[in-house]
Formats: structure tokens, C-alpha cells, sequence
């Protein structure tokens, strides 16, 4: 059975910093691309970024703007989302997610975590 866990998440100050992990048990994150969406209230899930099983290839939504950075650690089959310059609009609930696609549709993968909340607030 495929678990995907998110941790990491918490309050933090507009301009402050957060690393959330996603640790997987069940697959081989090696043989798998793993993203990171959130979801605010009212919205729709939407991409954040996506990091291939190698780790040479990384993708971003364009609001991230050099301000998040994805990594993985295929030994610990975990995955990182460091998030930088936190700003209110960041605050939502962020989901990691594998499977064998590249995309930035939630549709394309096939596991998910449950989801952690990063709440930006002064």
C-alpha cells in the first residue's frame, strides 16, 4: 500500500521560511516524479512544482518565483518543499503527490498525502 505523509507545515511571518517533507513508504520514489499543489479555501488545487525521480529535471508555477525550491532524497524516499519569502497569499493547505507523470494537472498523479497547512499571517 502507497503512503504519502506530509510534515512541516505550521504558522509562519510574511517573509519567513518553511521546509515541508513528504515521506513515502509503499513505492520506489526513485521510479517515481513527485509535485507539490495546494489548495486555499474556496479554491482549486493548483500546481506548485514537480520534481522528476532522477532530480535532474524540476518544474515551477510561475508564482513560486525562485521563492520555493523542490528536492528529494531517493535513500530516505522523501521529498522536500522548501518555501522561501513566505507571503500571505501563500497560506493554503499543501498536498505532495507521485506517480509516473510530469504534468501540473492533479488528475496526472496517481498517490497523494494528506495534506499539510502553511498558514502565512502576521
Amino acid at each position: 500500500q502507497v503512503q504519502l505523509v506530509e510534515s512541516g507545515g505550521g504558522l509562519v511571518q510574511p517573509g519567513g521560511s518553511l521546509k515541508l517533507s513528504c515521506a513515502a513508504s509503499g513505492i520506489i520514489l526513485r521510479n517515481a516524479g513527485m509535485a507539490w499543489f495546494r489548495q486555499a479555501p474556496g479554491k482549486e488545487r493548483e500546481f506548485v512544482g514537480y520534481i522528476s525521480g532522477s532530480g535532474f529535471s524540476e518544474s515551477y508555477a510561475g508564482f513560486v518565483k525562485s521563492r520555493f525550491i523542490i528536492s528529494r532524497d531517493n535513500a530516505m524516499n522523501t521529498a522536500y518543499l522548501q518555501m522561501n519569502n513566505l507571503k500571505l497569499e501563500d497560506t493554503a493547505i499543501y498536498y505532495c503527490a507521485a506517480g509516473q507523470a510530469a504534468g501540473i494537472e492533479p488528475a496526472e498523479y496517481e498517490y497523494w498525502g494528506q495534506g499539510t497547512q502553511v498558514t502565512v499571517s502576521s
